[in-house]
C-alpha cells in the first residue's frame, strides 16, 4: 500500500504526461480516473484533470461526485490551452463541497487544437509537476 494515489483523466495526453511525472517522483502508478478506485490508507490523493470549456473533464466530475473524499487530502494537477488553472479551481470547489481538504494545486498550459499551446507541457512543466509532488510528500 502507498501513501500516494496518482488519478487523471485526459483526452490528448497532456494531463497524463503530469500524472506519469508525479506518479514517477512518488514511486506509484498513475490511473485512469475511468479505472481508479479510492484506497481508505492513502495519505494524499492527487487528481488532474485537462480543461474542457473551462471544466475539468466529465470523467473527473463524476468521479469527485460519487467518491469518499470527506476529510481526505487532495492535490490537484491540470493542463489547458491558457495555462490559468480553470479546471483546478473547479475541481478544487467541487472537493471542498464533499468536505475533502486541498493541500495544493499545479496546472501548465496544454497543448490544444493541434496548433494552440504546441510544444505544452515542455519539459520545464514536467519538471516543475514532479518539484509539485516532491513538495506535496514532504
Amino acid at each position: 500500500m502507498s501513501d500516494f494515489e496518482v488519478i487523471y483523466y485526459s483526452r490528448g495526453g497532456n494531463t497524463k504526461r503530469l500524472a506519469d511525472a508525479i506518479a514517477g517522483e512518488l514511486g506509484v502508478k498513475a490511473v485512469d480516473v475511468k479505472t481508479a478506485a479510492l484506497s481508505p490508507d492513502v495519505k494524499i490523493i492527487f487528481l488532474g484533470s485537462g480543461c474542457y470549456g473551462g471544466k475539468p473533464g466529465e470523467d473527473m466530475v463524476k468521479f469527485i461526485q460519487s467518491g469518499k473524499l470527506s476529510g481526505r487530502k487532495v492535490a490537484l494537477f491540470g493542463t489547458s490551452m491558457g495555462g490559468i488553472g480553470k479546471e483546478v479551481d473547479e475541481m478544487a470547489a467541487a472537493l471542498r463541497q464533499k468536505g475533502a481538504n486541498v493541500v495544493g494545486s499545479y496546472f501548465c498550459k496544454g497543448k490544444g487544437l493541434l496548433i494552440f499551446s504546441r510544444g505544452h507541457p515542455n519539459q520545464d512543466e514536467i519538471d516543475g509537476a514532479r518539484k509539485f509532488a516532491k513538495e506535496m510528500a514532504s
